[in-house]
């Protein structure tokens, strides 16, 4: 039997993965409130990186922010969904790439489809185990015995850079696996080769580049369908696994949202503006404008939380999530992701010219929420696929 992961014996051009940075020694566990000090501190730098570099993920381990997500069996915290959602809303605050990052430590309701002896093998060093993926275009993968041989180049692989673990998306399933949810397939991340190309207006912080693997075999234990049933009979893995990667994501710009009015409040009381003319507190439009923009922020963030809560109830009182349950999961993020992303661009217009400058962190605030927005999970087609189910009929795409 070969390897779980092993390069090919097939003839080609031999390849050197060049060694990650080796994550700095754990040094115990650190407050939520110290790690979002830090990220404050060094968010620019993390722009310039075009990453979150491997000792702020370290931090972030300390933090629990990769244990949230890992079965209690293992040594996790397996939070419930809302309290780790009200994470992230926090981190974002601080920067919206960390916070985009930091969802990923939800990402392990993924792998809990995997066998468990597989799961095992994951969590062998400790519950904190990053995995990162990069699953679109599905790549063509040659079924061979006790697995797949796998070939190609993924996109979007964000915080790729600082994963224990990568999932790539495949061909060459079964026909009908999946019910058009993507089969990955799971390597450690040494083995995976990161394109360096990640250029964007924003969220340049996330490290989203590319994955390439070349003729390399895994074993079927190390694969799985994302978003399948779990095997681990906890909790939060009765919660569904897609609507909550979408509420992670929209969290980020619940917490841009919060920052940009944070921002637009601090300049409201200034005493002089470039213009000479009235400070924004003394503007009417400003006033509405400001209150206007709370309320929808407010009302959104409210939504978002409450299905998310209600979900989670449902499961401790030990019933299944319900569609239409799981329809509102997907519809309020969405909602939230979107009216968010409104009321950055608000504030954006309610500072006025001062937020031109690019040291004027709305510039920011205002890149990284709309690229929240264009996410698959978050666009415009979950409006579609919502109204669908509210009036009875298939939608036209797997939902929710």
């Amino acid at each position: 039997m070969q390897s779980l992961h092993s390069t090919s014996t097939f003839a080609h051009e031999p390849r050197v993965i060049e060694p990650r940075e080796p994550y700095p020694e754990y040094a115990g566990p650190i407050s939520l409130d110290v790690l979002i000090e830090e990220i404050e501190r060094r968010r620019d730098e993390f722009d310039g990186l075009s990453h979150v570099p491997r000792d702020m993920i370290a931090k972030m381990k300390r933090a629990g922010i990769y244990r949230a997500s890992t079965p209690r069996r293992f040594g996790g915290d397996a939070l419930p969904p809302p309290r780790f959602l009200e994470m992230l809303e926090r981190i974002a605050i601080a920067d919206g790439s960390t916070a985009w990052v930091a969802a990923f430590g939800s990402a392990n309701t993924y792998l809990a489809s995997l066998p468990v002896e597989t799961q095992q093998q994951i969590y062998a060093k400790g519950p904190d185990q990053v995995f990162a993926g990069g699953l679109y275009p599905l790549q063509p993968a040659i079924e061979v015995p006790g697995g797949y041989r796998v070939n190609g180049q993924w996109r979007f692989a964000s915080g790729c850079k600082g994963a224990d673990w990568i999932g790539v998306g495949i061909g060459g399933t079964p026909a009908g696996a999946g019910g058009g949810k993507p089969f990955t397939a799971v390597f450690p991340a040494s083995e995976v080769e990161i394109v360096d190309n990640w250029n964007v207006v924003g969220m340049q912080g996330t490290g989203s580049h590319d994955l390439r693997l070349r003729d390399k075999f895994v074993d079927t234990q190390w694969t799985f369908v994302r978003g399948d049933n779990a095997l681990i009979d906890e909790p939060l893995y009765r919660y569904p696994a897609v609507a909550y990667q979408a509420q992670v994501h929209a969290a980020v710009n619940v917490g841009l949202a919060r920052a940009a009015l944070d921002l637009v409040t601090d300049m409201s009381g200034a005493t002089k503006t470039m213009t000479g003319a009235p400070r924004l507190a003394d503007r009417g439009y400003y006033r509405s404008g400001l209150a206007k923009a709370e309320a929808q922020w407010r009302s959104a963030r409210a939504f978002f939380y409450e299905s998310a809560q209600a979900a989670w109830d449902t499961i401790i009182e030990g019933d299944p999530v319900t569609p239409g349950q799981a329809n509102l999961m997907r519809l309020s993020a969405t909602h939230a992701a979107q009216v968010c992303a409104e009321v950055v661009m608000q504030a954006y217009q309610m500072a006025g010219i001062v937020a031109i400058y690019h040291e004027n962190r709305l510039q920011r605030l205002v890149r990284d929420s709309m690229v929240v927005t264009q996410h698959a999970f978050l666009g415009e087609g979950t409006y579609d696929a919502s109204g669908a189910l509210f009036v009875g009929i298939a939608p036209v795409t797997p939902y929710p």
